[in-house]
Parts: C-alpha cells; structure tokens; sequence
C-alpha cells in the first residue's frame, strides 16, 4: 500500500503518498501488527499507482514487489530478510504504464517477469530468485515479434502442476510460453493472441490454470483455451488447443471452477462459458453499475465482482443465472481484487481495508 495522501481518483489526481509500505494486520480485530518500507518515489500510471503488485507468502516468509520492480521479502515476524533492485540489475522498465505484475512463489523460487518493449529496446525477461536469499537463480530472456505497446504485458505468471512436472505459464506480448521453473527455458510457445498484429495489444489479464485447463485472455479477443497435456505429452508441442472465444475481458483476469469459466469485462457484464467447449452459458449479465478492475473471485459457491465504486454483486456459481445480492461498502474508488482466506473475505478501497465474514 501507499502511505499519506487524498484518495485516489480514476484521473489520477493523487497516487497516495511518497511511500510505498508493506502492513501485516491481525485477521481477528485489522489491528496492525508490523509495518515495514518497500520504498518512494510512488507514482500514478492511469489508474494505478505503485502498490498494484500483490505480495504472495508461504507462511515462512512474505515477499513483495513495487512498481519500481523492487522485490523485498520479511520474515513472518517483519524482519527483512533481503532486497532487489530489478532495475538496477537488469535495466530500466519500459511499459507504458508502470509495472503491475505481481510474483510467482514456488518452492523456495520466486518467479517475476519484466514483459516490457514501448519505452525500451531492452528485451522482455523472466528472473527467478532464492525465496531465502534473494540470490538469482536464473534469467531467460523472452523474445517477441510485437510492435510498439503490445511487449507491454501487466499480466502475472501462472503454474501448471501435474504428474511428471510442472511449468510456468507467461502471457504477453502477443504469446504464451510455459517455462522450466528450474532453468526458465522456454518449453513451447503458441501465439495468436493477436491475430491482426495490432500496435495497442498490451495485454493485462493474467493466464488462468483450472485443472486440465489453460485459459489465456488477450486484450478483447481473442481469448484461448487449451487443454494441459501430461507431462511426458507437453515438451515442444503445449498445450492442446481447445477453443478460441470471440471475446474477453481487457482488464479483469477471468476466474474458472467447477467446469465453468467466468469472465467480467470492464463495464461490469459477467458471461458464464462452458470451460471444455467455450460455449455461452448464460449472459452477458449486468452487475452492478459503474466500470470494474478487479478480478473476480469464485468462492464458496459464489461469484464476486467487485466495481471501482467499491460495489460487490454476488452471483450463484453454475449453471443457472441467479443473483444473490448487492453490497455497498464505502463508495470510494477500488480497483484491488477480494482476497479470500478460509471463512473470510478482504476487500482494499481507497480508504479502508475491510473484512467480511459471517460471525453467527
């Protein structure tokens, strides 16, 4: 989070504050428990600010990641543990918009990538680091033939987990590639993502992993489904192609479960697809009014999207079109996704962090 400072707005009048932050806060009373600095010098990029990056833990160590592509990890206790600067070490960023991708923990690896191409002739690159000591494990460099802002990607990396092995899905630049997690090597490739080789393609939605499936949103259409081989099936050929939708959302990443694939795109219409065949189950359905960043969440049951009005419609997941409710919160601006944590759910505005629960 960013510390000081008005709430944002969608213009961008005010990122927050000079100071980027990491809080821990008790899940019982949001009393906070540690606060530690990531870094200044925050920034507005549109919509965003510096902050857009999520931490991820393994409950030994906490990890996060700025704009600036500073990456920090703390023990459980807040005690630092090391810092990186990628820009230091690997040269400048050069998307349009800041730097939004938020890492991949696995094992004791952390995976981030630097999918990057409008501002720099520097080429995109994956980076693995030592959960434990920051020290670079690898670095591959990631190759596309995309113009002008379509290198940009503010996608996250993904992984895939199966009998035999497991790989790291990147998504940007007008391909997806899978990665050894060991040696970053490319493993295959597949492009299509953007057919009519626009110059506007960055891409923001972050690949989707749901059992054998591989869902890969591009900036409106198209979207890809494959279906994930077994290992011994994967090397050199993919993932199997399954299906092309004619659409997807721009900025929410999709959400997939229970044999269904949900998508949200930016005016807040929710579309349930059948995630083997890609056929329409039901919508477009309008949520709640007013423009969504955030992710949906798929959750007990439920499917919940959250607007940049700080407004949740709750939908039944399934088969059948049934709203359940409309909850406001405070009115301001959000753009953070709802994290989930057993029986709880958070929900970041612009100016309070809020957890819901049921507490009969």
């Amino acid at each position: 989070m960013s510390a000081g400072g008005g709430e944002p707005t969608a213009e961008g009048q005010d990122p927050g504050g000079d100071e980027l932050l990491l809080l821990c806060l008790s899940r019982t009373d949001g009393h906070e428990l540690w606060r530690r600095p990531l870094g200044t010098g925050n920034r507005f990029h549109r919509k965003h600010n510096d902050s857009s990056p999520s931490p991820v833990t393994d409950g030994k160590r906490v990890c996060a990641v700025t704009g600036a592509a500073v990456v920090s990890a703390f023990d459980m206790s807040g005690e630092p543990m090391w810092r990186r600067d990628l820009q230091a070490d690997y040269g400048a960023l050069g998307t349009v918009f800041g730097y939004g991708s938020s890492p991949l923990l696995t094992g004791d690896t952390l995976i981030l990538q630097v999918l990057h191409g409008y501002h720099t002739d520097d080429p995109s690159y994956l980076v693995a680091l030592d959960a434990a000591t920051g020290e670079t494990l690898w670095r591959e460099e990631r190759a596309t033939d995309a113009v002008a802002e379509s290198p940009d990607a503010y996608t996250t990396p993904a992984l895939i987990q199966r009998e035999g092995g497991s790989e790291i899905v990147i998504a940007g630049g007008d391909y997806v590639t899978g990665h050894d997690p060991v040696t970053g090597a490319e493993l295959w490739r597949r492009g299509g993502l953007n057919p009519e080789k626009r110059r506007n393609y960055r891409v923001v939605g972050s690949p989707v992993v749901a059992g054998d499936m591989l869902f890969v949103p591009t900036r409106k259409k198209p979207l890809q489904a494959f279906r994930i081989l077994p290992a011994a099936e994967m090397s050199g050929s993919g993932p199997l192609w399954i299906w092309t939708g004619a659409g997807s959302p721009d900025v929410p990443t999709p959400v997939a479960g229970g044999g269904y694939f949900y998508m949200v795109d930016d005016r807040g219409l929710v579309t349930c697809l059948d995630a083997v065949t890609g056929a329409v189950v039901w919508g477009p359905h309008r949520t709640a009014e007013g423009i969504v960043s955030s992710s949906p969440v798929l959750a007990d049951g439920k499917l919940y999207v959250t607007n940049e009005n700080g407004i949740t419609t709750v939908l039944a997941a399934g088969a059948e079109l049934a709203p359940l409710a409309v909850n406001e919160l405070d009115g301001s601006y959000t753009l953070s996704s709802m994290a989930v944590a057993r029986d709880q759910l958070f929900i970041r505005t612009a100016t309070h962090l809020y957890c819901i629960a049921d507490v009969n």
